[in-house]
């Protein structure tokens, strides 16, 4: 005897599977998120792998470098710009040629300076301000132009300071690099998307100093920009007739809010003060 509103063992078990299911769905996606999350935490702890440090940037004018030197109070802390001679003037040491040396090179230069009045001087210079070098970036993107390198700008950190626009076709991306003599250079086409996609930063390289990245637009957007220069000596005219247009509208509406005994008011006083 079934009482009524006691589900049945058949129906129970049904259930009982569809649970199951549902929680074997929701744990395979669980364990998709956590390896989704594993894979991004890889692709960032790869990024020590480039290399980064300032070590290699060749200082020039008007580059700006401070100095770091515990034990010389007389150039500990001082910020210069190198001048258009290549040299920053110091106390106690008086002109020193850094142009075209690294950081770590006028570090041992200035050791060696100091070494006439200190005994193992310890110094650390660092780059300040970046003045001397640029890398270029154009096409789809909302911040063009040249950008200040440093010696450790990469691609995708150059992208997002640029910032694609949704025309951008971010899976042709053309990286150009110039060559040692005229008319060479290397051009490499990355593919953004995937690297955003898959997390692989293996085409994340570090730029060098004159690279030009241009972000092409998609075909569509291509075809727009074509579409727009058809259009472009249209529009002159068109904003021509439309002001003149404009101005009546505006004026009917003003004289549409205004009664008539102050419209004649108006009317009376600009004849007064123009002499009628």
């Amino acid at each position: 005897m079934v009482v009524l509103g006691t589900p049945t063992l058949s129906a129970t078990a049904r259930r009982a599977g569809v649970a199951l299911r549902w929680l074997s769905l929701a744990s395979a996606l669980c364990l998709a998120g956590c390896a989704n999350t594993h894979e991004q935490m890889a692709a960032f702890l790869r990024a020590h792998e480039n290399e980064v440090s300032t070590g290699h940037y060749v200082v020039r004018p008007p580059d700006m470098i401070t100095i770091h030197a515990p034990g010389a109070p007389e150039i500990d802390g001082v910020s210069q710009m190198v001048r258009t001679d290549g040299k920053v003037v110091l106390r106690l040491l008086g002109e020193v040629d850094v142009a075209g040396l690294t950081t770590a090179e006028i570090a041992d230069k200035l050791k060696t300076l100091l070494a006439r009045y200190y005994v193992d001087p310890e110094v650390v210079v660092e780059v300040s301000a970046y003045n001397s070098q640029f890398y270029y970036v154009f096409g789809e993107v909302a911040a063009p132009g040249p950008k200040r390198y440093t010696g450790r700008d990469t691609l995708v950190m150059a992208l997002a300071d640029a910032q694609p626009t949704f025309l951008a076709w971010r899976s042709q991306i053309r990286v150009v690099r110039p060559g040692a003599r005229a008319g060479e250079q290397k051009v490499i086409t990355v593919d953004l998307e995937r690297m955003l996609r898959e997390g692989d930063l293996a085409m994340n390289f570090l730029l060098q100093e004159g690279d030009v990245i241009e972000v092409p637009p998609t075909p569509l957007g291509w075809l727009g920009h074509r579409v727009r220069e058809l259009l472009y000596p249209i529009t002159p005219a068109v904003e021509a007739y439309r002001g003149p247009a404009s101005v009546i509208s505006a004026t009917e509406t003003y004289r549409d809010g205004v009664d008539s005994d102050d419209d004649e008011h108006h009317r009376t006083g600009l004849l007064s003060r123009f002499g009628r």
